[in-house]
């Protein structure tokens, strides 16, 4: 596209192969954009909930994922359309800042797009409409300030982590084994948090995943595990008080840097080149016996006769060990990755209290787990089959936003009316036409109750209008929709908790992302 001046030095609009190109302008490309983002929230809106439905997608190499987890879904989407992919890294913004709400965050998205279209119909410039939707987002981010509680939790009384998570569970496939899964995010995160700083490091926790197996089996290792076995079958498959030399040296003879050739014509050479190699390996063996190593892990592999010397000298190893495991085990042993023989020294050994080998279902697929680490900072989640990855995953995240803000909002769409009543009622103290823009923020924020409704097999209207004049009637702000037919809609006896900054971060992003459609007012697009 080139902007030309005619005669006159009157603008305009040069596109390149045009006879190729559509252009929409105005309205049509606004209703156009908001069509593409309502289809987009559409598709993850019977998502949302305990009661959502999955989604199956198939990969182009035929892989078949099936997820409610609405980062997952639009991640493997093949999604043309620029709104669309828009709509996408929203979700993954949600996702990369909080980790749990990308569904909620889309359809919230969608829902505020769709009140949008229905202004633009009656006239309202897009710049108002977005205009009113920032004001309403900041009434109702102060107004979740306001109706949030504090959680307060130690090392000892986890209880609270652990009800946060399971709601967060409780929306996923893995939801019929959410105590014991949101017990194993919690402890695993409060083993690498530093509650004094509020700060946990996500990278210490390795979830390692193994196809196969119950849910049930899943368990959290206080330490390491290396998806590889003993590089021998003979050697000893449990070993206690280890200290363990971190090498990224290969187990073999050095060799030139040029290039070389060695001519043998006597059986007495080979005999002499053959010895010299076996001393060099019975260096490096001994070297790691010298300063006390009871295992070898090495990032590189070593041939068969490297390995028979270490079995006969009793020296286990593990081999082809990857540099991120290498970095992880030297952090939970209090090792150093040693990358020359001469340089291992005793200090740099690391050490934990057991290390054994274990193997899995028919296949005896073998692990190596190193637990009773001298830094027990690291820890692994082993758990069986993908889903449930992206379930602990969520799950982590939560127990983490916990700890750097223990503000908490009550779910079940319950935020999200309270929000909407106090944006409505917020609305007449604005004089111009902002104030339509801000009652229909209060109307898109009942589409995620509404939705949780609908997925829960409920009267959508029937119910909402229910929950909603409980609220006001009672002065509660923790009335919601009772997904579960528990009988009641006190998400206080129901224990279903959010975050704060989650929710928050929710309306924020959605509003942000909706601004940012409805300034687009020109749009040029390769004709099909």
């Amino acid at each position: 596209m080139a902007l030309a001046f005619d005669e006159f030095g009157r603008p305009f609009i040069i596109l390149r192969e045009q006879e190729q190109k559509t252009r929409l302008r105005g309205l049509d490309a606004q209703k156009a954009n908001i069509s593409a983002g309502k289809a987009v929230a559409r598709i993850l809106r019977t998502s949302l909930g305990p009661k959502g439905m999955d989604k199956m997608l198939q990969s182009p190499d035929g892989d078949v994922t099936i997820t409610n987890d609405g980062a997952t879904i639009l991640e493997q989407m093949d999604v043309d359309n620029q709104i669309g992919k828009l709509m996408v890294e929203l979700s993954r913004s949600q996702d990369y800042e909080i980790g749990d709400g990308t569904t909620g965050v889309v359809v919230m998205a969608g829902a505020l797009l769709e009140q949008a279209e229905k202004l633009l119909e009656r006239g309202i410039h897009p710049i108002r409409i977005a205009e009113g939707y920032e004001m309403a987002s900041r009434i109702a981010v102060e107004h979740l300030e306001r109706v949030a509680h504090k959680f307060e939790f130690g090392l000892n009384d986890i209880e609270p982590l652990v009800q946060t998570c399971m709601t967060t569970l409780s929306s996923k496939i893995v939801n019929r084994c959410k105590r014991s899964m949101a017990e194993i995010a919690v402890k695993a995160v409060l083993a690498v948090a530093d509650l004094e700083r509020k700060d946990v490091n996500l990278d210490l926790i390795k979830v390692e995943g193994k196809v196969g197996g119950k849910l049930e089996d899943t368990e959290l290792i206080y330490g390491i595990i290396v998806d590889k076995d003993m590089s021998h079958p003979q050697m000893p498959k449990q070993i206690e008080d280890v200290k363990i030399a971190i090498l990224t040296c290969p187990f073999e003879p050095p060799k030139p840097k040029t290039k070389h050739k060695v001519d043998i014509d006597t059986v007495e050479k080979f005999q002499t080149l053959r010895l010299q190699e076996q001393k060099y390996f019975d260096d490096m063996v001994q070297k790691c016996k010298d300063v006390g190593a009871t295992l070898v892990i090495c990032q590189w592999g070593f041939d068969d006769e490297a390995n028979h010397l270490l079995m006969h000298r009793n020296l286990p190893a593990v081999r082809w060990v990857g540099g991120v495991e290498l970095e992880l085990i030297a952090i939970a042993t209090g090792g150093r990755i040693v990358p020359r023989f001469q340089e291992l020294t005793p200090e740099k050994l690391g050490k934990a209290g057991i290390v054994r080998e274990k193997a899995f279902g028919t296949t005896k697929d073998r692990m190596i787990y190193i637990e009773h680490c001298a830094n027990s900072r690291a820890v692994t989640i082993f758990i069986r089959g993908e889903e449930t990855k992206r379930s602990i995953h969520d799950a982590l995240c939560v127990a983490r936003n916990l700890i750097r803000n223990n503000s908490i909002v009550y779910g079940g769409g319950s935020a999200e009316i309270s929000c909407s009543i106090a944006v409505e009622a917020a609305a007449d103290k604005h004089p111009g036409v902002e104030q339509y823009a801000i009652r229909a923020f209060a109307d898109a924020l009942d589409s995620v109750p509404m939705a949780l409704a609908e997925n829960s097999g409920l009267q959508p209207i029937e119910t909402l209008s229910a929950v909603k004049s409980q609220q006001i009637k009672e002065n509660n702000p923790c009335c919601g929709i009772d997904c579960n037919d528990v009988g009641t809609n006190d998400m206080r006896e129901q224990n279903v908790f959010e975050t704060l900054i989650g929710k928050q971060q929710q309306i924020l992003l959605a509003t942000q992302v909706v601004k940012m459609i409805l300034k687009i007012d020109d749009v040029i697009t390769p004709s099909a």
